[in-house]
């Protein structure tokens, strides 16, 4: 095809065919959480909860119909999805959880000083407990103690949250369900399918390079020298070099190099470019998203500079407290922040990027609108008055019975 020139080297690809099969890959409408779950490889679980949380964020840009806390039941009814450890908290598919056992024994040589070895008792009172009366929440547990010396660590003094945790971390139990936003531990045998915990373990050289390749896999597109937390494995350079070319090697993963940057997709990746534009739709992107992962490349192909100023001091913050981008076909055309109380959706923040919007702009971003005020069960949309007035004018038009 004339937009990928084969030569020695890496595959050329231009932005624009580049940013038509990211959208692709991200933003097909999925039938169901199931199939967003194969597709990007687990979700990152974050409390944080404006207008839900980004985990249903990124589930609402592909599901339609999908409404804020759905995934609870994929997760602790059909058990399809676990709450484990990925790129941070996350949620991934069972079908995940072997090659993951990784973290269980790189978090246990973190933890085998200060909780397994020093508070022994605590692992044992723990899993005996759960053993005979799990799944169990924190407060629950008969062993309780805390070490004023722990205040202000991680997870605070408490000596059973700390041992909780460091057994969740560990492989050793897991989270059955939630209540209120809080863990339920369970034994992980009662939690993992029979079918998968039987499954041998990776060794650990294995479970690293298709940890890599999973990371492919649910990006698309994704540069070598991407942040570190892209990884969720120390990978320094060298060793992530070799993992890549073994990739390459097997077939897994090829060179590519798209106006001057050079990244690696999955052949799946590449078949995309095959395809033609998604009906254009407007699109609101969770911070977190695996769209939004690699942000130089993000940069590099939309011209989108993003940063997540949950954590900038009010004063710095250029954008808003928890802004989304705003999609808009293969066009990145603004940030948005929303928060949602009570049944009602503010729109809280809007700013455009430098390029205008299309007159189909409007009616798509009413459309999403509505849809999202279904997501998160709005019953009314409000602007503050310094938001741009063809948005004012839009939320002033839409009335939900």
């Amino acid at each position: 095809r004339s937009m990928i020139n084969i030569m020695s080297g890496p595959l050329q690809l231009s932005k624009a065919d580049t940013k038509r099969a990211m959208v692709r890959h991200h933003f097909a409408p999925a039938g169901t959480q199931v199939e967003v779950f194969e597709r990007l490889r687990s979700i990152q679980f974050d409390p944080i909860a404006p207008v839900g949380c980004n985990h249903d964020l990124v589930l609402q840009a592909r599901v339609d119909g999908y409404r804020i806390g759905d995934w609870n039941k994929t997760a602790y009814e059909d058990r399809h999805i676990y709450d484990g450890w990925d790129k941070q908290a996350s949620l991934v598919p069972f079908s995940g959880w072997p090659l993951r056992r990784l973290y269980h024994k790189l978090h246990r040589r973190y933890f085998e000083e200060k909780i397994f070895k020093d508070h022994a008792h605590a692992v044992d009172s723990i899993l005996n407990q759960l053993n005979e009366a799990g799944p169990l929440l924190p407060r629950e547990f008969e062993f309780q103690q805390r070490r004023e010396e722990w205040t202000g660590a991680w997870h605070g003094p408490s000596v059973t949250k700390q041992t909780l945790r460091a057994l969740w971390h560990s492989g050793l139990i897991m989270t059955s369900g939630r209540k209120s936003g809080q863990h339920l531990y369970d034994l992980t045998e009662r939690v993992v399918p029979a079918e998968i915990l039987i499954q041998p373990e990776f060794e650990e050289n294995d479970a690293v390079r298709e940890l890599v390749l999973e990371r492919h896999r649910a990006v698309g597109v994704l540069r070598p020298s991407a942040s570190a937390e892209v990884w969720s494995v120390e990978l320094k350079a060298a060793r992530r070099a070799t993992m890549l070319s073994e990739l390459v090697s097997r077939g897994d993963l090829v060179a590519v190099e798209i106006e001057g940057v050079k990244a690696h997709a999955t052949p799946q990746f590449l078949k995309l470019l095959d395809e033609p534009a998604l009906e254009p739709r407007v699109v609101f992107i969770a911070p977190l998203d695996q769209f939004m992962w690699d942000r130089k490349m993000i940069a590099h192909l939309f011209g989108f500079d993003y940063i997540w100023e949950i954590y900038t001091p009010v004063v710095k913050r250029k954008w808003g407290y928890y802004v989304l981008p705003v999609l808009f076909g293969d066009v990145l055309v603004g940030r948005i922040e929303f928060w949602c109380r009570d049944q009602v959706l503010e729109v809280r923040e809007w700013h455009f990027e430098e390029t205008p919007p299309t007159a189909e702009f409007w009616p798509a971003f009413e459309v999403a609108l509505r849809q999202f005020m279904g997501y998160c069960s709005a019953k009314r949309v409000t602007a503050r008055d310094h938001i741009d007035s063809r948005i004012r004018d839009i939320v002033v038009s839409i009335r939900i019975d």
